[in-house]
């Protein structure tokens, strides 16, 4: 199935073999989460290029490319984030339309359209959410697409 996997890079390092393969096989592409995963939007100009620039560094450490992709930690987004960004090589921001993450609780499963962004998490949950998040494509007769074709389509890339 294609995936945008927004990574932190320690979060990468816990099996670098096993993202590292799924990034072989062509359908799953890396991208950037920032380093540290905070709120981009309380940091100074510094904080903001150090988590945006190394994480980007450190994800081509490993994977062999710089992510063109950045999806802001809680979807924090302003103008001073769109510019660390940009002065990091990011091509565009990507948030998400539906999180399907059971957290505690299981999130009600919304009614899909085509062209939302479906948010899931590698949490012990991980299985049965992507199960409810492909049950809720199926049923609005949609089927998951990669993230990069339709950016480039839409002129973002």
């Amino acid at each position: 199935m294609p995936a945008s996997l927004f990574l932190l890079p320690g979060a990468a390092s816990y099996d670098t073999g096993y993202f590292t393969r799924l990034t072989e096989e062509g359908r799953v592409g890396v991208e950037n989460h920032t380093v540290d995963h905070p709120d981009l939007t309380t940091l100074d100009a510094a904080g903001r290029g150090a988590e945006v620039c190394g994480a980007g560094e450190q994800l081509r450490a490993v994977f062999g490319r710089t992510p063109k992709l950045l999806r802001p930690p809680y979807g924090a987004v302003n103008d001073e984030v769109r510019l660390a960004a940009k002065a990091c090589g990011v091509k565009a921001l990507v948030t998400w339309t539906y999180d399907f993450t059971t957290w505690g609780e299981t999130p009600p499963t919304p009614r899909l359209q085509a062209g939302d962004i479906v948010l899931l998490h590698f949490t012990p949950a991980l299985a049965a959410d992507l199960q409810r998040a492909l049950d809720a494509a199926r049923a609005a007769g949609l089927k998951p697409a990669a993230l990069m074709p339709h950016l480039r389509a839409a002129g973002v890339l």
